[in-house]
């Protein structure tokens, strides 16, 4: 399955809490309406209008603790006493059917992507610096102090591990982090594993 040249993008975007993340992709979104969220299993009971199949998969722990030993999950991982996981194959077969997809996930689930998938374009966004990110998560009034600094602490150990990502974005401007994050996603459309069958179309007579 890994060899098969996809049709469709996969691109996975981390920051920390703070950075902005979620204005890029909502932004992103915007221009981009093609792109896909994956569906996750949990094992969390489901919210209010949560719907089984559309917003998440359903599953009890026991069924989800066996589908993860059967290696179903692209990447999972236990926040608050709950599961959550990536089905593997349905990541492979969207992209097959030349279905962009897009992951806003914690550096722990981007490397468990990139380990078990061997593909995909992998986007870090940088606050301008801890100082600054301590700032804003005062100024959005949402944590506690020991919040903010557990937050800052993740921060800091997800900064660490940035080398591992395709791209970095720094997000001291909003509009030059967009643009940043806007060209990463035409060029790598651009590139010929995205249109595999370019040249034969071109060819044809």
């Amino acid at each position: 399955m890994n060899n098969i040249l996809p049709a469709g993008l996969l691109i996975i975007i981390c920051a920390p809490s703070g950075t902005g993340k979620s204005t890029l992709i909502s932004l992103l979104r915007k221009d981009f309406p093609q792109f896909q969220f994956s569906i996750s299993y949990t094992t969390r009971t489901p919210r209010p209008g949560e719907v089984h199949g559309r917003d998440y998969f359903f599953v009890s722990k026991e069924k989800f603790l066996e589908l993860q030993k059967k290696d179903f999950f692209a990447e999972w991982a236990k926040v608050h006493e709950n599961y959550y996981g990536t089905p593997k194959n349905a990541i492979f077969e969207a992209l097959k059917q030349g279905k962009d997809l897009l992951f806003d996930i914690d550096v722990q689930g981007a490397l468990q992507l990139k380990n078990n998938l061997q593909q995909g374009v992998y986007v870090f966004i940088f606050p301008p610096s801890l100082e600054e990110l301590k700032n804003r998560l005062l100024n959005r009034a949402t944590d506690s102090k020991e919040q903010i600094q557990i937050r800052l602490k993740n921060a800091q150990k997800e900064i660490e591990q940035a080398s591992v990502f395709d791209y970095w974005i720094v997000n001291d401007d909003l509009k030059k982090a967009y643009l940043e994050l806007k060209s990463i996603i035409i060029a790598e459309k651009l590139k010929p594993q995205y249109h595999p069958f370019l040249i034969k179309r071109i060819l044809q007579k």
